[in-house]
This record gives C-alpha cells, sequence and structure tokens, in this order.
C-alpha cells in the first residue's frame, strides 16, 4: 500500500475534546472521527487495526468450535420482557417504536435473541453442546460517553453464547471460553490480567474480566502480592484482620457532646482518635424497606457486595428526612444502638471494641460503645478492598491495587435466561429440562483502544505488531532521489511477496513530516532509505519503541525485517 494513495487524514495538534491518550492519538493518527456523540466512524488505518482484532478472534473461538452467525441489530420487546430486562436495564436500553406501533429496541447484548433462536432449534441433548458468536455493532445510551471508543454509545463487540445439557458440561464451555480468551490477548500482545468479577447487568452466577493493564485505566484491580487471587474492585474481597476480643461488653458506652462536628475528620479530631476508632452507620432505602450498615470509620462501603449479599434489586443512600424518621436525629449523628431497622456490619466490627458511634442526636456521639450494646443481623464481607488488605484466600499474602482496562468478560449464565424464556431440550430418558447457558464478550474496538493506552509515548501510539495497522513502513527520505527510491521499491516488492503487511511513504513531503507520522501511527518496524547512507550501500532500520538505529546492508535488509516480524508475532 502507497501512503499517497490511503485516506490518512493526521493531525498535529492534540484535539480539545480528547481526555485520555486512546482518543487523542486515534484522531491525532486518522483512526477514528465523531460523527455524534459517543458514535464514531472508524477510518482505513482504525479500521485495519480492528479487522485484525476480529481475525485473530476469529481464529481462536473457531479452534474451540465455536461458530459464527450474524443476528439483528434491532431486536423486539416481547423478548426482553420474557427475560424481564425491558424495564430492569434501565435508560441505556434504546427504545423505539416502529410505523406499525412495535416497541423495539437496539441491541446492546443478544442473550434475548440467541435463547429464542437456540430454543427454536435445540429439541435434544443430542444437539448439545452449541456455542455460537458473532462480531456485530452494539448501542447502549451511555448518560455520559466519554474518553472516544472506550466508553462510547455505539461500539463493535463480539459476543458468544454457550448452550449446555448438564452442569459438567457448561464448566467445560465455561473453561474452553477462558482459554480461548487467554489466547486471544496473548495474540494481541498485552500484559493483562484475569480477574474475578461482578456478574452486572448480564446476571449470572459467577464471572471473570479480562483487564489490560495500564497506568491510565479507570477500572482498579486488587490482586494478592502472594498468590494468584485477583478481582476488580466491586467483586474484590479481603481476608480477616486479626482476632475478635475475648468476650462482648455492655453498657460501658456514655453519651458525649460533639457541637457540629459530624464528618469523621471532624470527628475524630474533636475526640483526640484515629478514623478507624470510630464506627459509622449509613441509612439506605432498598426494595426490601430500610436498612443500616455498619463500618468502620476510614473504610467505605461496597454497595455492589451489599446488593448481591442482600438480593436487592434497588439500593440507595437514605435521604435526610428518612434518616431523622429511623433514627431521631439528622444526618451525620446516625448510630446502631435504639435502632430498630435490620442491621448489617462488616467484618471489622467483630474486631472492633470501645469504639464511637453517632448519639441519634444533634451534636452528640456515643464514646465507648462495644457490640453487645446493639444487634445486627450478621457480620460480612461488605467493604471496599484497599492496599494492604490481608489476602482472603491465602494465609500471608497483602492486596496491592493496580489499574487495567476491561477488554473482555465471560459469565456463568447457569438457567438465567433459558428457565426465564423456557429454553428446554428432552434428555436421553425424555425429561425435559434446561439448557445451561453461559456468554462471552470482548469489545474490540476497546481492544485497539487498550492497546493504545497500554503503549504510547510523546511521539505517538506504540501497538503490538499483530494488530498495528502496518508492520513495516518502508520510507524513502527523498522521493525525488532515482536511487533511493529504487531501493525502496525493491524492498518494498519484496516484503509484500512474503506476506508482510508495508506500506510505503512515497510522499513528496519533508523527512519530519513522515518521521512524525510513522511514530503517531504507531507502526513497528520502520526501513528508512537515505542518500548518504546509500553511498555506503546502508540501510537503518528503526524499531518504533526504540530510539537507535540498526544500519544494514541494503541486500539483507528485507530477510532482516521478515524475521524481526517473525519473532514479533511469536512472542
Amino acid at each position: 500500500m502507497l501512503f499517497s494513495k490511503m485516506f490518512i487524514p493526521t493531525v498535529k495538534e492534540d484535539p480539545k475534546e480528547a481526555e485520555v491518550a486512546s482518543h487523542r492519538l486515534m484522531l491525532r493518527a486518522g483512526f477514528i472521527r465523531r460523527l455524534a456523540s459517543g458514535v464514531y466512524t472508524w477510518l482505513p488505518l482504525g479500521l485495519k487495526s480492528l479487522r485484525k482484532v476480529e481475525r485473530i478472534i476469529r481464529e481462536e473461538m473457531n479452534k474451540k468450535g465455536a461458530q459464527e452467525i450474524l443476528m439483528p441489530a434491532v431486536q423486539p420487546k416481547e423478548l426482553w420482557v420474557e427475560s424481564t430486562r425491558w424495564e430492569k436495564y434501565g435508560k441505556e436500553l434504546l427504545r423505539f417504536v416502529d410505523r406499525n406501533n412495535r416497541e423495539l429496541c437496539l441491541g446492546p447484548t443478544h442473550e434475548e435473541v440467541v435463547t429464542d433462536l437456540v430454543r427454536r432449534e435445540v429439541k435434544s441433548y443430542k444437539d448439545l453442546p452449541v456455542n455460537l458468536y458473532q462480531i456485530q455493532n452494539k448501542f447502549r445510551d451511555e448518560m455520559r460517553p466519554r474518553f472516544g471508543i472506550m466508553r462510547s454509545r455505539e461500539f463493535s463487540m463480539k459476543d458468544a453464547y454457550s448452550f449446555d445439557a448438564d452442569e459438567p458440561s457448561a464448566e467445560k464451555s465455561y473453561m474452553e471460553m477462558h482459554e480461548a480468551y487467554v489466547n486471544i490477548f496473548e495474540r494481541c500482545g498485552f500484559k493483562f490480567r484475569v480477574v474475578e468479577a461482578d456478574t452486572g447487568q448480564i446476571g449470572g452466577s459467577f464471572s471473570h474480566e479480562f483487564m489490560v493493564l495500564a497506568d491510565t485505566g479507570e477500572d482498579i484491580i486488587i490482586s494478592c502480592d502472594a498468590c494468584g487471587y485477583a478481582a476488580n474492585l466491586e467483586r474484590a474481597e479481603v481476608g480477616l484482620m486479626g482476632e475478635a476480643p475475648s468476650g462482648p461488653k455492655i453498657g460501658l458506652h456514655k453519651r458525649v457532646p460533639t457541637p457540629d462536628q459530624r464528618k469523621i475528620d471532624e470527628v475524630s479530631l474533636f475526640l483526640g482518635i484515629t478514623p478507624d476508632r470510630l464506627l459509622k452507620t449509613i441509612i439506605y432505602n432498598t426494595d426490601r424497606g430500610t436498612i443500616g450498615v455498619l463500618v468502620r470509620g476510614d473504610r467505605e462501603i461496597n454497595d455492589t457486595k451489599l446488593k448481591n449479599l442482600l438480593e436487592l434489586d434497588e439500593l440507595e443512600l437514605a435521604d435526610e428526612r428518612t434518616i431523622e424518621e429511623v433514627t431521631g436525629g439528622p444526618l451525620g449523628f446516625s448510630g446502631p444502638i435504639g435502632l430498630t431497622i435490620p442491621l448489617y456490619a462488616d467484618m471489622d466490627l467483630k474486631f472492633m471494641e470501645n469504639f464511637v458511634i453517632g448519639g441519634n442526636e444533634r451534636d452528640v456521639h456515643v464514646v465507648d460503645a462495644n457490640l453487645g450494646d446493639f444487634s445486627v443481623k450478621g457480620f460480612y464481607d461488605i467493604k471496599v478492598a484497599v492496599a494492604g488488605d490481608k489476602c482472603p484466600r491465602c494465609e500471608t499474602g497483602k492486596l496491592v491495587a493496580t489499574r487495567g482496562i476491561e477488554v473482555g468478560h465471560i459469565f456463568k449464565l447457569g438457567l438465567k435466561y433459558s428457565q426465564a424464556m423456557n429454553a428446554t431440550f428432552l434428555d436421553s430418558e425424555g425429561k425435559e429440562r434446561f439448557m445451561i447457558m453461559g456468554c462471552y464478550g470482548i469489545g474490540v474496538g476497546r481492544t485497539v483502544a487498550a492497546a493504545i493506552e497500554q503503549g504510547n509515548d510523546e511521539n505517538g501510539m506504540i501497538l503490538p505488531l499483530p494488530i498495528a495497522p502496518f508492520e513495516v513502513d518502508v520510507l524513502p527520505v527523498n522521493t525525488s532521489h532515482a536511487e533511493s527510491m529504487d531501493v525502496a521499491r525493491a524492498i518494498y516488492d519484496e516484503l509484500l511477496s512474503k506476506g508482510i503487511d508495508v506500506i510505503m511513504d512515497d510522499r513528496d513531503e519533508r523527512p519530519g513530516v513522515k518521521f512524525k507520522d510513522c511514530d503517531l501511527i504507531g507502526i513497528p518496524f520502520r526501513v528508512t532509505i537515505g542518500e548518504r547512507g546509500l553511498k555506503d550501500g546502508i540501510v537503518e532500520i528503526k524499531r518504533r519503541e526504540n530510539k537507535e538505529f540498526e544500519k544494514v546492508p541494503v541486500a539483507e535488509v528485507a530477510g532482516r525485517v521478515i524475521r524481526y516480524v517473525e519473532d514479533a508475532k511469536h512472542r
């Protein structure tokens, strides 16, 4: 491919609307252009990278026996009502009405559609297992689309769905997809981690996220420094902190005035104690009524853990009026003594004694409170994990926090959709049973963006070779120099004949412009042909991530580059 023939509208200046590296560089390098809020056009270079990711995905999915289909983007309301998600999914589901007054939606995911397909076609255990996948655009009406392709409203996704007859088979399907995903992201050239995750809107019993490690990642990964445990922040568990007090103390507490001291830091300073000596009482409204949650003063409640623990559909902080009705005191002075609502305590409370709580009265707190002074429903791991916490899986490990970008997510759905939508089959004894499902997603465009977040510098992208738009840039410094162009064309033709994805920068531009565009686009190898080097029969080879050049005899250049490319593919 010749640079002069391609549509590559690079930009010198950073776009004002770009917030993260991938957004900024994809716009500058001519990978994408914005059409509307959260909606982008993929230009030739970006699309080449996107297609390379798709090819890797298809190859690894096909190896595991998954079969590609293509489902409609527009979905009927009726299927979503069956699964009970028409109302539950929320405002991200873009609903509309056609000319016949039928209610439809743009597909944000395809569990309902694929379940309907399989329940119509699969009747016997002999037809199972089935694993179907597609690569298709989805639409989720994000309230605040941002970060370019990282969080857009319309996006490219690979979604797969497995259907099995029993649990052992479903577990095998899940692990096959787990292995396929590891292979996909290794082939894409990523540094990544597999972490336990919450199932969220998709539902199911458990799931794993595949997180590309990047300092700019919006997700926090919690992992153990001694064993293999890793989870995202929503899911991360915390190990027990120590030994509980020998016996409960009762009636030692006393009320003290704390005028205008309602925040943790204010009360701690006023009483001359550290925040971990306080116990916060947080009041929530839920679909099961008002509850109180108790957590140490220096920790935060993990709402996702709490919702999962209590199997809640709705959970929100109570307003000031509700707090006064429930506790008798204003916001900032709530405490557990005397409350009649259900109280749920974090595990840390088991190891606390002589702590401070709110007095359920303005400007009053209670000191020397203990577990015997009130009752709770139980003690649970419901706080946000932080670096330094004990590992929940091993004896010696401490938790550490790193940042990452979610590019893939796999779910063990179980019977969630098959039961709701009556997707059944006849087993070997002729009995009707529900299919056991799994679903497996990869954000294809997000994968390209994550590669840029993981690999970039002040000059542009540093893309892994397997997904870079081109593997090699043959760059003659002076296109009016006949010998330079002859050598460039010879190298270009030989690389092309060996299956190397190569571009030749044949533009009549200043060398600096060509070098900057090559670095900006992130092409892994650059072959520079200059008049001065040709006098000595030398051509320069440069790797994108290095500053140094390698001087190579003209006759050896193509062979050397081919070897480098092959080595990079098999790292």
